[in-house]
């Protein structure tokens, strides 16, 4: 066994980089087969021999185990004390979720984007805002009761369409009609609880939110753990009045990457239904997508906001590992999670994060959060002097060069109308950071189910046993040299930082993938196109950097397309304003997608 030496990061900062593809290559396995590729793979002998094939094939253990990594490890992201940014307001996170809310409110430009565009003869499309129906209920031209009734009419439509959306795994239309009423008595007394009440917000699998259970998209996490109260991200929520309408569909565990479903129904993407949504966060992005909801909650371990949002158009934002608080989650990967918002505009995206950012007694980090900022949107000098940051090799290892093109058009229209520096990076170790994440979230990930898994295997999908079967090779000394790279990308990402305020890239290797047209029960093992989905998403969470996912067009299929804003630890702020900026310069490549839902017009 020979064994392999790395470089001292300050060396290979300083060397020419290769850039290598981050690909993993398994064989792509659905119904019959799959079924007998995990029956050998969960043999005794046979199966750590197949196994071990495939680790030695990824060099997961000439990286992680037959290897010497000098950096000590980082078990949880730590980053040093970052500058406060440009043109923001600060908040205190002990404040309350609805006078966070109204500080956000104050940064948004007056009126709305949707409002203003409304007004104009041939209107781009656009999603009806919070702020617009927070304005019907002001005035009295429609109630929150009204809202729901059209929102319960539209789910019950959208599951007797040919090819069912599959939004909801978990569903109450007497409960949202409940909530509803109770923000309608609100308003009627003219003391609503913020800009949030009455708004109706879907809430992931994975997050507690009575009176659902969490079944992390499985047919037995519920069996295992009962949820006893809400998520901390639910109760600001409800603090500020929203309407939770229930739990959305997601890959099962959260482990991949289309959002696919063999079990409980997979969602569809409305802007093409014969098409997967993105995962995990699937019915979330689907559900905004659809016009439904203004925003939904996701959470992300894997990129597992940013990628539906892409897919299915939509806004999804990332916040810096720290900055909302994980109680209430089911657990996943514990040092790399993160819940946040997904939303039909950033403003959106903005207000929801307002409400559920904080962290309470008990949350495990070791750089305590700054007070968070909100750009103050009317003020948009900061933008002609943010440098950006393109890893050109990694940048366009797409599989369409739609993706890019689409992506370059954006950044080209930035650079015109404000000025912004685009400069070169590189980043070295991109392919051994994806590995290193895959071990650090399959490691993480068995410490919380091992003890229950073994009980529940026969009713769970052969897909996901498959990688847990895989995830079960790690071992403690592969996760802390995992750790230990994870030092050594912290140092690359932020010697990058140095020389740029944001790193741009595109949001997904590839447009979202067609369903199987007979979906099989067994589920669809496809590793080689899960890390072509997933190739630009890992860093932040690995790293617990924020980041944003922004439409920015479609290929010739009208597929949406998204570009990922990177930024650094606690830079929520910047990426907003940069967000907002692409946001109004896409507004002409917007299209409304093929199964939409106009419930807050229909009144």
């Amino acid at each position: 066994m020979e064994q392999k030496f790395w470089k001292p990061s300050e060396d290979v900062i300083k060397g020419k980089v290769e850039y290598k593809s981050p690909n993993i290559h398994a064989p792509l396995l659905s119904g019959l087969p799959l079924k007998a590729f995990i029956w050998l793979l969960e043999a005794p002998i046979l199966g750590n021999l197949i196994l071990s094939f495939f680790m030695r094939k990824n060099k997961f253990y000439q990286n992680f185990l037959e290897s010497s990594i000098p950096e000590a490890p980082m078990f949880l992201p730590d980053y040093l004390e970052q500058n406060v940014e440009n043109d923001v307001i600060q908040v205190e996170e002990e404040i309350e979720p609805s006078s966070r809310v109204a500080i956000a409110l104050e940064c948004l430009s007056v009126p709305s984007t949707s409002e203003c565009k409304l007004d104009q003869h041939d209107p781009p499309f656009l999603y009806w805002k919070i702020r617009d129906y927070a304005k019907a209920y002001r005035d009295g031209w429609a109630t929150p009761s009204q809202v729901a009734e059209k929102f319960i009419a539209a789910i019950e439509d959208s599951q007797r369409r040919r090819l069912q959306m599959t939004f909801f795994c978990s569903f109450s239309a007497e409960d949202v009609r409940k909530q509803a009423s109770a923000s309608t008595e609100r308003h009627a007394k003219g003391k609503p609880l913020s800009t949030l009440d009455g708004i109706l917000i879907a809430v992931k699998d994975d997050i507690d939110c009575l009176p659902h259970s969490s079944k992390g998209g499985t047919l037995w996490v519920h069996k295992v753990r009962t949820v006893r109260e809400d998520a901390a991200c639910i109760k600001r929520l409800r603090q500020c009045g929203a309407i939770l309408v229930g739990k959305t569909n997601m890959h099962e565990l959260g482990l991949g990457t289309t959002g696919s479903n063999p079990l409980l129904g997979t969602a569809r993407n409305p802007h093409d239904s014969t098409r997967h949504t993105g995962g995990s966060s699937a019915g979330s992005a689907a559900i905004v997508s659809s016009g439904l909801c203004p925003a939904a909650l996701g959470t992300d371990v894997g990129g597992s906001i940013r990628i539906p949002s892409a897919y299915c158009g939509v806004v999804g934002l990332k916040s810096t590992f720290g900055r909302t608080s994980l109680a209430g989650l089911l657990p996943v990967g514990c040092t790399m999670e993160c819940v946040g918002p997904i939303a039909g505009s950033v403003e959106d995206a903005m207000l929801v994060y307002a409400a559920i950012l904080g962290t309470q007694q008990g949350d495990i980090f070791l750089s305590k959060p700054p007070p968070a900022c909100f750009p103050i949107l009317k003020y948009d000098r900061t933008l002609k002097d943010l440098r950006l940051g393109k890893y050109s090799n990694w940048f366009y290892d797409v599989e369409s060069v739609e993706i890019s093109q689409s992506c370059d058009r954006i950044l080209g229209l930035l650079g015109n109308k404000f000025g912004m520096q685009m400069k070169k990076i590189v980043i070295p170790e991109i392919e051994e950071m994806t590995k290193g994440h895959i071990v650090t979230l399959g490691t993480e990930f068995m410490s919380c189910y091992s003890p229950f898994y073994g009980s529940w295997k026969n009713v769970t999908s052969y897909e996901t046993r498959g990688t847990l079967a895989f995830f079960q090779q790690f071992n403690a000394s592969m996760y802390i040299c995992a750790q230990r790279l994870r030092r050594r990308l912290m140092k690359y990402f932020m010697e990058a930082f140095k020389e740029v305020d944001v790193i741009v890239t595109p949001g997904t290797g590839m447009v979202a993938p067609l369903i199987p047209l007979n979906e099989p029960k067994t589920g669809v093992s496809d590793l080689e196109s899960s890390t072509t989905i997933i190739r630009f998403a890992l860093p932040a969470n690995y790293l617990g950097l924020p980041a944003v996912m922004v439409p920015v067009g479609h290929d010739t299929n009208g597929l949406p397309i998204g570009l990922q804003l990177i930024g650094q630890p606690w830079g929520e702020a910047t990426l907003l304003r940069l967000a907002f900026a692409i946001e109004d310069l896409t507004l002409q490549f917007r299209k409304r997608p093929t199964v939409f839902y106009d419930i807050l017009n229909s009144q």
